[in-house]
């Protein structure tokens, strides 16, 4: 059965379209970092250590090309620092010939949908100002009765004043500005839904999570297409791509094997890289906490190294220059 599923597989391919590249066609050099999950310091170790900033942090990669692959957010108190800072760096690399790609993660598809589970305080406390107090209270104020009915489900002898000193406990300054920043029409919302699902820059292929049989054979066009609906649209349906535990932000298979009655994860990966015209694919998601791997002779590069302190990992990232990749490591600057 899987071998009739792999020939079915390749028939079609020999009919598809290769992948239009993003950013230079032919880069000299590209550096993929991973997930950061809030961490700025770490990030900033890396972007300098990979030649790509100055002392003043402004671009200093020239003609490089820099791939994030997602998962900025959560966990970490400075997920906003790293996304302006990789805007301000979108910018300028742009007029030095280089370029800065972010793909998008499950954490911020998770931002976007309401699912705020790992946010750490930090990242709430970054978008309060003098004006958070009084949002605070106008939010509870419009939304009292709503409120008062959620927290009687879990206590229904709480008094409206205890369910008050409840809610503004849930509630940090900032958060309410959080949240509207991060839903669909808001700025980061509108920021998420214009981010690549999966990018190909020259015959590298880059995702958060993967790429499963389930969508081996979606033109990339395709895939990032359904991934700005769905985030747009919010929405929390598990089948949509950016929920889909089989989709680009979250499948893990080709790192920790396939399910039963499935291809194996090396003829996953060989009928992904043959759909879109690559050489090798680049993920993050899957923490490898030693540093980048390079797994099936060089198909797969995993650069989640558990930068973010939380992870306990190294500061790594992958240097591709031409075709050789390089895995890279540096020291924290700060204890």
């Amino acid at each position: 059965m899987i071998r009739q599923l792999i020939a079915i597989l390749g028939a079609v391919l020999a009919l598809a379209a290769p992948a239009r590249a993003q950013g230079p066609a032919s880069p000299a050099r590209v550096i993929a970092v991973g997930d950061l999950h809030g961490d700025y310091d770490a990030w900033l170790d890396i972007a300098r250590a990979a030649g790509l900033i100055d002392g003043k942090l402004k671009w200093a990669g020239g003609r490089t090309v820099l791939v994030q692959t997602g998962d900025i957010v959560d966990r970490g108190p400075d997920s906003l620092k790293i996304i302006r800072h990789l805007q301000q760096l979108q910018r300028e690399a742009r007029r030095s010939g280089g370029a800065v790609i972010v793909v998008m993660g499950n954490h911020e598809a998770m931002m976007v949908t309401g699912d705020y589970r790992y946010v750490d305080p930090g990242e709430y406390a970054a978008f309060a100002d003098r004006q958070s107090e009084k949002r605070r209270m106008e939010g509870y104020r419009l939304n009292k009765t709503a409120i008062e009915a959620y927290y009687r489900l879990r206590d229904a002898s709480l008094s409206p004043a205890a369910i008050r000193d409840l809610w503004i406990a849930d509630t940090p300054l900032g958060k309410v500005e959080h949240n509207t920043a991060w839903g669909p029409q808001g700025e980061l919302g509108q920021w998420v839904a214009g981010l690549p699902a999966i990018a190909k820059v020259g015959s590298s292929l880059f995702v958060h999570g993967g790429i499963s049989a389930n969508y081996a054979l979606v033109p990339l066009s395709e895939i990032n297409r359904r991934a700005r609906e769905a985030v747009l649209a919010g929405t929390t349906d598990r089948a949509a791509i950016i929920n889909d535990e089989m989709g680009p932000l979250w499948y893990r298979g080709l790192v920790t094997g396939t399910a039963p009655g499935r291809p194996t994860a090396a003829n996953e990966l060989d009928v992904a890289l043959r759909a879109f015209g690559a050489r090798r694919l680049v993920i993050g998601h899957t923490p490898s906490a030693k540093g980048v791997r390079i797994d099936f002779g060089g198909k797969l590069i995993r650069i989640d190294t558990g930068t973010a302190r939380p992870y306990g990992g190294v500061l790594g990232w992958a240097e591709i220059v031409g075709d050789t990749v390089t895995p890279r490591v540096t020291a924290r600057s700060k204890p």
